[in-house]
């Protein structure tokens, strides 16, 4: 038995559908016995997987906040087989904020895991996940943007897991979203991840990376709840159609890879960077995808980044202004398919 100190007003076992909190015991200044409330919507109709749904980890990455909105609205539970757990907003107060990190504690929830039934409000909510949502789900479906750090070519993605069973379901989920492109990445930034907690009690992980910033166009909106409407389908848990990239008139999805610290450019200096290559555009090796520009020596000649192995722009910086260590660009490559196998 978990030794969580939230709670739910939801019964994650009772059929039909309910709407409520999970709360998250904290104090501030003017609350000693507040509650962080975050929604959920929990929808229960007969045998069938249970799918945890999730996005707001980050509370600059909208899209898919939006596109969980819309669900927790629109379906019921007579079109659900099995379980389906929507959490939209796993961190409201950076939601609220706009910030990657929780304004309650500066962490980043992304990097709390597997979290601290007594820690701070980022520590408990990863706990929760961990003790009580992950153990009860066979997939963990977990949707992000780049929010304002990192503009991302739209792509699914996912962990090259050591488990071929785990994996080959991962890759058929991770197809599933039907973006253009699949895209295998490393954790450069530190341990504690959601998808790698989840991962390893053995569920099937499903995320995304759909643009950057914090508002998208139309299309990049649309492919986000389309295709998580999709990959609902594709587990069984919501009833429908199913459709290929092949049933859309469109080519196969292209897997890449970004499973090297050099495929991750940094800025070497402070100052304002310039992008150089459109997201998605082909590099070769040794070419500048950016430059550094020095507000206060315009005498200065820009320092480039450059790729150090020919690939793809997947990902590159969002706002203008950059300090020394922060990544710039994301440069990717093409997969052995025999890896997804």
């Amino acid at each position: 038995m978990s030794d969580t100190l939230m709670h739910a007003t939801v019964d994650f076992d009772q059929p039909g559908k309910q709407q409520g909190h999970l709360a998250v015991p904290y104090s501030h200044n003017l609350g000693g016995w507040a509650n962080l409330q975050i929604p959920v919507t929990v929808l229960v109709n007969g045998e069938g997987p249970t799918v945890l749904l999730l996005a707001g980890n980050h509370g600059d990455e909208y899209p898919g906040q939006i596109a969980i909105l819309k669900l927790g609205r629109e379906l019921e539970a007579s079109q659900i087989r099995g379980r389906l757990i929507m959490i939209p907003i796993l961190n409201p107060p950076a939601s609220r904020a706009g910030t990657r990190l929780s304004p309650l504690d500066g962490q980043n929830l992304n990097r709390s895991f597997p979290g601290k039934a007594e820690g701070s409000v980022s520590d408990k909510i990863a706990h929760y996940l961990t003790n009580v949502l992950f153990p009860m789900s066979e997939y963990v479906i977990d949707l992000h943007t780049g929010g304002r750090s990192t503009d991302f070519y739209p792509c699914a993605h996912m962990h090259l897991v050591p488990d071929r069973e785990q994996r080959r379901r991962m890759v058929a989920g991770t197809l599933a979203y039907n973006t253009d492109l699949a895209f295998l990445y490393a954790d450069i930034a530190g341990t504690g991840l959601l998808p790698v907690e989840a991962e390893n009690q053995g569920k099937v992980v499903i995320t995304t990376e759909m643009g950057g910033a914090e508002s998208l166009p139309a299309r990049l909106n649309r492919l986000s709840q389309e295709g998580l409407r999709n990959v609902l389908i594709h587990t069984g848990v919501l009833e429908g159609d199913f459709k290929t990239r092949e049933d859309l008139g469109l080519p196969p999805t292209r897997w890449v890879q970004s499973l090297d610290r050099d495929d991750y450019r940094f800025a070497p200096e402070s100052g304002i960077y310039e992008s150089l290559v459109d997201l998605g555009d082909e590099v070769e090796d040794g070419q500048a995808v950016g430059q550094i520009h020095f507000l206060e020596r315009p005498d200065r000649e820009p320092v480039p980044i450059v790729a150090l192995r020919a690939g793809i722009l997947l990902g590159d910086r969002g706002p203008s202004v950059c300090s020394q260590g922060d990544c710039v660009a994301v440069i990717a490559h093409d997969v052995d398919p025999s890896i997804l196998e």
